[in-house]
């Protein structure tokens, strides 16, 4: 199969409005010079659009012309490497996502372990944040739940009770496995972020062993987060205030 013909065939298989890299399109190193003229070629015919350099779109057509991929779809090929996530969004656009408040950031955050990660484009920018542990397919959503906790007193507009409803729920979602996960990575978090875990998590009664987190945390230190034992009953267990 020619160069041409492979390429269209993967870039016929991605939905209208997805994004993509070479990387993507199953090409040999030996055929990437002829893969940039057939990019091109697609380019100048309509089929596909530039993002910027070695980032692609296939555009979405609609009866009101063609629609550019959603801010998230735009971001998404700086969160892989080689086909593997290195990378999260997390900060305000995050926690507006996950309902914990109203507001929309100018600059999305971008979290990676392995990289700093800087987009600067005329309609969308974002600007790297720190990652406490290597960011897999598996861990990203948790690293998020454990920002927002890290997070939790900056985050605007935050109203205490909505948003302990909000965390508490999400935690009564996840599976054994998942919570074990979680658990895990918040050992690399500051203590009152896994103070904070503890309390949500003692307070859905999910019958998870919670020892390791206890046995982490300086029994003398107290962690003042603002919240009182009406809004979060487990609260005084785990020395917050």
């Amino acid at each position: 199969m020619s160069v041409s013909k492979k390429i269209q065939k993967q870039i016929g298989k991605l939905a209208e409005g997805a994004t993509f890299k070479y990387e993507q399109l199953a090409i040999e190193s030996q055929e990437y010079t002829a893969a940039v003229k057939v990019i091109e070629r697609l380019i100048e015919k309509g089929v596909i659009k530039r993002i910027s350099t070695g980032i692609f779109y296939k555009p979405k057509k609609t009866v009101f012309g063609e629609l550019k991929p959603n801010e998230e779809e735009i971001l998404k090929p700086y969160l892989f490497e080689k086909g593997k996530r290195i990378a999260y969004i997390t900060g305000i656009s995050l926690y507006n996502q996950m309902g914990l408040t109203t507001q929309i950031p100018k600059t999305i955050k971008i979290a990676s372990r392995e990289k700093r990660i800087t987009v600067l484009r005329s309609n969308i920018k974002a600007m790297p944040a720190k990652s406490y542990v290597d960011v897999t397919d598996k861990n990203f959503y948790l690293l998020g739940l454990l920002d927002a906790l890290k997070d939790f007193k900056q985050i605007p507009n935050l109203d205490k009770n909505s948003a302990i409803k909000v965390l508490s729920k999400k935690m009564e979602e996840l599976n054994p496995t998942e919570i074990k996960l979680l658990i895990k990575c918040s050992l690399f978090y500051p203590p009152r972020v896994r103070a904070f875990l503890g309390a949500l998590l003692e307070n859905v009664n999910i019958s998870t062993d919670l020892t390791i987190i206890k046995k982490s945390l300086n029994p003398l230190s107290a962690y003042n987060y603002g919240i009182r034992d009406t809004l979060l009953s487990t609260v005084q267990n785990w020395n917050i205030k």
